[in-house]
């Protein structure tokens, strides 16, 4: 076996040890879900730039992919955090990068004024949040929800759901869904 497919076998074991879909890690990466698919098939090779890209998003480091050792990660320093930016300029930060692997999800969300993130079809699971600052709408099946500073929420995901500012400014709030599905 060849180094790409060792690369790409690893990738996709991690991939799916996350509960991630190649569209998934794809779209966390910026890259395209053909470029994983042919990068999990050892078909082409990452750059070492890409592929420590892709670790992080896996919730390790380029060293803990190619290390053998299976210790435990306990404390998750800020620069281990991933960041998404929308076009709207909302900010999500996946606080715990690995924990796609575990039983909850800890998101920082920051919605601009005017914005809301995209609407959450029912799933699987509940979503606790806790605003941090400002307000949002909390729109929940037919109901919308006012949460300020410092309220928090919880609810099971068996229903559209989805939040909007509620603000004339930033809104910032802890996410956690269980099991992660952000």
């Amino acid at each position: 076996m060849n180094i790409e497919e060792q690369i790409g076998i690893k990738i996709r074991e991690l991939r799916n040890q996350n509960g991630l879909t190649q569209e998934e890690l794809a779209d966390r990466t910026e890259l395209t879900k053909g470029f994983i698919s042919q990068l999990e098939r050892g078909l082409t090779a990452p750059s070492v730039s890409t592929l420590a890209d892709i670790v992080e998003c896996l919730g390790i480091t380029l060293a803990e992919f190619f290390k053998e050792d299976d210790n435990q990660q306990i404390v998750y320093p800020r620069e281990d955090y991933f960041e998404k930016v929308d076009h709207n300029g909302n900010r999500v930060e996946w606080l715990v990068a690995k924990a796609q692997s575990m039983s909850l999800e800890p998101i920082l969300v920051t919605i601009l004024p005017g914005q809301s993130m995209p609407l959450d079809k029912p799933h699987e699971g509940e979503e606790f949040g806790y605003i941090l600052k400002g307000q949002i709408y909390l729109h929940y099946g037919n109901n919308v929800y006012t949460v300020r500073e410092g309220d928090s929420f919880i609810y099971p995901t068996d229903r559209d759901h989805w939040i909007s500012s509620a603000d004339d400014s930033e809104s910032q709030l802890l996410w956690i869904s269980c099991p992660p599905n952000f």
